[in-house]
């Protein structure tokens, strides 16, 4: 599976992998630990705790996946489906500044959707069931 991407994709790729990854393990300490920025932005969603907890496990699992060659694709399918909410989250009930970060949390999701994007795209002939489909163009 993970052979399929090469030269300067596969570099690109693994950059934008090890930047979501990084960004999504970096939120775990806060999510895990119940850290008070984690439990305001859940308790604003009404998801407080299931909502926060739920999010940092598919988070993990997303991170894991990423820096596994042969997962990287769908762990970069995960992180989407996890950003993109987050995404949602901001620009409907939180808004893009949450308890004065000056919007740092929003940015930081705007550079995993780009990076699950990125990652998506070059590796989506290694997506599982419709990786396939790719594979002729």
């Amino acid at each position: 599976m993970g052979t399929q991407v090469s030269g300067a994709a596969k570099r690109v790729s693994w950059a934008a992998q090890i930047v979501v990854a990084a960004i999504l393990l970096q939120t775990l300490f806060f999510k895990f630990t119940g850290a008070p920025e984690s439990v305001y932005i859940f308790e604003t969603l009404g998801l407080e705790p299931w909502g926060r907890i739920g999010s940092g496990i598919a988070e993990l699992a997303a991170s894991i996946l990423l820096l596994l060659p042969a997962t990287a694709a769908l762990g970069a399918l995960i992180a989407l489906g996890v950003i993109l909410g987050a995404i949602g989250a901001h620009l409907t009930r939180l808004g893009i500044e949450v308890q004065g970060d000056g919007g740092l949390l929003f940015a930081l999701a705007l550079v995993v959707l780009a990076g699950s994007l990125t990652v998506l795209w070059l590796r989506r002939r290694e997506l599982p069931v419709v990786g396939a489909r790719f594979a002729r163009d």
